[in-house]
C-alpha cells in the first residue's frame, strides 16, 4: 500500500520507512523530539475531576488534534468517532486531518514539541514507532487498558478486547500501541467466478497446483500479487511455513534466535513459491505492479488469488465489479504440515498512538478508549467491513462477503491462527526482508539463497547493540 493517493493498512508496511529515515533523519528526529516544546506548553490537558466516565480527567473545553492515516479503510470511521467524543464533551472541538504522508507531515511537529493529541500511524510513511518509543515519546497507554469500560464500568478495557491486542501492544516491554484492527491474511477468490467454473480452493499442495493447472487452462492466472510490496507474498510463503513447522517457526523468528530463518519449513515453503513461478502459475509482470493495479487485474478477471489481508474488500470497492464477491480462502498445506487447513495469521494491526508530549494527551487516551467500545467499533466495522479487536462488536451487523468469509476463518483456525512481530519490534529489520521475499518472488535467487540473506539481516539486527530483543509469550 504504498501509493500516495490510495494507500491502505498492513501490518508489514507499518514501519516501511523506517530504516531510510533512521538512515537520513531518524536521529534529528529524536534529538529535535527530546527538546522540542516546553513543560508549560505540553501539559498534557486533563484537569478535570477523575471519574468512572471520566477516568484520565479531560477538560471539556481542551480541543482534540486527530490525525488518520487515510488509506484502504478511508477516515469516515474517525469522523464517526469523532462525533461519539464530541458528544461526549459537548464543549470541545475536534481537529480532524485525513492524510497518507505521516512522517513528512508529523515530523516537523514532533520537533517542535507540538504533535497531535492521537494519531493512526500506519502506511508506507509512518512514524518509526520504535524509535519513538525508544526516545520517550509515546504515552504509556497502560492507564487506557486498565480504565473502566465504556460498556461495562465493572470491566476494564483490557477485559473487552481480544488477548492480540495487548500482545502487540508492546514495546520495549511497554504497551505503547492501540493495534485497532483485527486483520486476517488470506488468498482471496472471487467466489461467483469459481462457482460459474466450479472450482474450490484447495486443501493440500498437490490439489493445488492440479487448481492452478485448470485455472490456467481457462485462460487465467492463478495467482497475482503485489509485486513492488513484497511483503503480500511474503504472508504466502511464511503462512505455509508456520503450517508446516507450527508455531515455533514464526517464534524463532520474532524471537531473532540463531539459524530461525533456515528452518527445513522455510526452505519448503520458499521452494514451493518458486514451483509457482517456474509452472507458469503467477501472472505476468506481476512483479512490477503495485498493490491497486495488480488489485485492479483480479478484479478484472485476470488472476484467480492475490494475496492481502482483509481491508482487500473495502479498498476495492471503486473498481470491483458489483457482483464481484471477495472471499477469504486458506493457502494449502505442505506435505507433513502440523496445522491444519484452516488457520492463518492474523495480527492486531493499524496502530494508534498517543504522544507523551501531546497539548491533550488525556483527550487523546479517552478517544482511544471511545474507540474500544462497542458501538466505535461497531460504526468501524460497518464502514470499512473489517473488525476490530473489541469483542463482541460485529455481532448482529449485516457483513459484507469479504467480512463474513474472513470471520469465518478467523473462528475456524482459533487458537491454531498465528501472528509474527519481528517488522514492528525490528523497524529496520523490516524492509531488507521484504526485498529479499521480493527476489525469491521473482526467482532471481534459489531457495537457499533467500535463507541465507534473511538469516544474516536477522543476524546483523541482533548483533546490533541498539537493538533489544524481545520474546514471545
Amino acid at each position: 500500500m504504498t501509493t500516495p493517493d490510495n494507500l491502505s493498512r498492513r501490518l508489514f508496511l507499518q514501519h516501511a520507512a523506517v530504516g531510510t529515515l533512521l538512515a537520513t533523519g531518524g536521529s534529528a528526529l529524536l534529538s529535535a523530539c527530546a527538546s522540542g516544546g516546553s513543560d508549560d506548553e505540553n501539559t498534557g490537558g486533563g484537569g478535570a475531576d477523575k471519574t468512572a466516565e471520566n477516568p484520565f480527567g479531560v477538560k471539556e473545553s481542551d480541543p482534540l488534534d486527530v490525525v488518520i492515516f487515510k488509506g484502504g479503510y478511508g477516515d469516515d470511521y474517525a469522523k464517526a468517532h469523532e462525533e461519539l467524543y464530541k458528544k461526549k464533551f459537548p464543549g470541545t472541538t475536534v481537529k480532524h486531518a485525513g492524510i497518507t504522508d505521516i512522517t513528512p507531515q508529523l515530523q516537523p511537529r514532533f520537533n517542535g514539541g507540538n504533535p497531535p493529541d492521537v494519531i493512526d500511524n500506519s502506511g508506507a510513511s509512518a512514524l518509526p514507532s520504535s524509535t519513538l518509543a525508544t526516545s520517550g515519546q509515546l504515552a504509556d497507554l497502560t492507564q487506557l487498558f486498565d480504565a473502566p469500560s465504556i460498556d461495562d464500568a465493572n470491566k476494564k478495557v483490557s477485559d473487552t478486547i481480544e488477548p492480540i491486542t495487548l500482545e502487540a501492544a508492546q514495546l520495549g516491554g511497554k504497551p505503547l500501541l492501540l493495534n485497532y484492527v483485527l486483520t486476517v491474511y488470506a488468498i482471496w477468490y472471487n467466489k461467483k467466478l469459481f462457482d460459474e467454473k466450479g472450482w474450490a480452493p484447495a486443501k493440500t499442495w498437490t490439489e493445488f497446483l492440479a487448481l492452478c493447472e485448470e485455472i490456467k487452462k481457462a485462460g487465467i492466472a492463478p495467482l497475482a500479487h503485489q509485486g513492488k510490496h513484497p511483503y503480500y507474498i511474503a504472508q504466502v510463503v511464511m503462512d505455509m511455513a508456520v503450517k508446516h513447522g507450527g508455531h515455533d517457526v514464526i517464534k524463532a523468528i520474532d524471537e531473532l534466535e540463531p539459524n530461525a530463518w533456515k528452518h527445513p519449513s522455510i526452505k519448503l515453503a520458499a521452494e514451493a513459491l518458486l514451483e509457482l513461478k517456474g509452472k507458469g502459475y503467477i501472472m505476468q509482470g506481476t512483479e512490477g505492479l503495485d498493490h491497486i493495479q495488480s488489485q485492479t487485474a483480479w478484479n478484472q478477471g485476470k488472476a484467480a488469488f492475490i494475496p492481502s489481508g482483509s481491508w482487500l474488500e473495502n479498498e476495492q470497492k471503486p473498481v470491483a465489479p458489483k457482483d464481484f464477491l471477495t472471499t477469504a480462502a486458506y493457502t494449502p498445506l505442505l506435505d507433513g504440515a502440523k496445522l491444519p487447513v484452516d488457520c492463518t495469521q492474523i495480527a492486531a494491526g493499524e496502530p494508534f498512538i498517543v504522544p507523551e508530549k501531546a497539548k491533550n494527551k488525556a483527550g487523546g487516551l479517552e478517544f482511544l478508549r471511545i474507540m474500544l467500545s462497542k458501538e466505535a467499533a461497531g460504526k468501524f466495522t460497518e464502514l470499512t467491513g473489517s473488525p476490530t479487536v473489541v469483542k463482541g462488536a460485529g455481532e448482529g451487523l449485516k457483513l459484507s462477503p469479504g467480512a463474513a468469509s474472513s470471520g469465518a476463518l478467523l473462528a475456524s483456525g482459533g487458537e491454531n491462527n498465528w501472528t509474527t512481530y519481528y517488522a514492528a519490534w525490528y523497524s529496520t529489520m523490516d524492509k531488507p526482508i521484504r526485498s529479499v521475499f521480493g527476489e525469491l518472488a521473482a526467482a532471481r535467487i534459489t531457495s537457499d539463497e533467500f535463507m541465507n540473506r534473511a538469516q544474516k539481516i536477522a543476524d546483523d539486527t541482533a548483533k546490533d547493540p541498539k537493538t533489544k530483543k524481545q520474546t514471545r509469550s
